[in-house]
């Protein structure tokens, strides 16, 4: 479930005043509503996707998954539990260092639903992004096992079992819905 924080409207930029929160909160519709804390199953989704994404991009400077990003732009800050940014797009500091802002959306959104979340308001982030420029939203359920994804004007598809998954253009990354949470069995 996700909890409304605040009673008065603020505005976007007054919410980016605001101190973090723990897990991260987001701005949808001018309402703060925190993210449920990931359990088990999401934290280990996250993390292999991160990895799997860093490990044949980062070397070569093609893309950076960032977990937990939170991305401001338009009228809304989401989290997204995973960020992919190409590399060109990543707005380096001036010294070449990642900034602590990112305001713009994320190339490649992937959202892992918790029992908590309801998922029209996790899909409502992935369509979002893709109305103000991200090309490719991945939205996970462990539950069933599947992966909903959205290309960027194009119709969602449903991948299941050994389908191969569609990654951003550049990304050497071969995956299957089973690979992915194949990630699930440790033992």
């Amino acid at each position: 479930m996700t909890i409304a924080l605040n009673q008065t409207k603020l505005t976007l930029e007054e919410f980016l005043q605001q101190p973090e929160t723990k897990p991260a909160s987001e701005y949808i519709e001018g309402e703060i509503i925190q993210k449920p804390m990931p359990k088990g199953r999401h934290s280990r989704l996250q993390g292999k996707l991160c990895d799997a994404v860093n490990r044949v991009c980062e070397s070569d400077r093609i893309a950076y998954a960032f977990p937990e990003l939170r991305c401001s732009f338009g009228n809304r800050a989401i989290v997204a539990d995973i960020a992919v940014f190409l590399w060109a797009q990543i707005p380096f500091t001036e010294t070449g260092e990642v900034p602590d802002r990112f305001n713009l959306p994320p190339d490649w959104i992937v959202e892992i639903i918790s029992p908590e979340q309801k998922p029209n308001k996790v899909i409502g982030n992935i369509l979002y992004c893709l109305n103000f420029g991200s090309r490719l939203g991945w939205f996970l359920d462990p539950d069933d096992s599947s992966i909903l994804v959205f290309v960027s004007e194009q119709q969602p598809r449903l991948y299941l079992g050994n389908e191969v998954l569609p990654v951003l253009e550049g990304i050497p990354l071969r995956l299957t819905v089973e690979q992915v949470y194949g990630w699930l069995k440790m033992q």
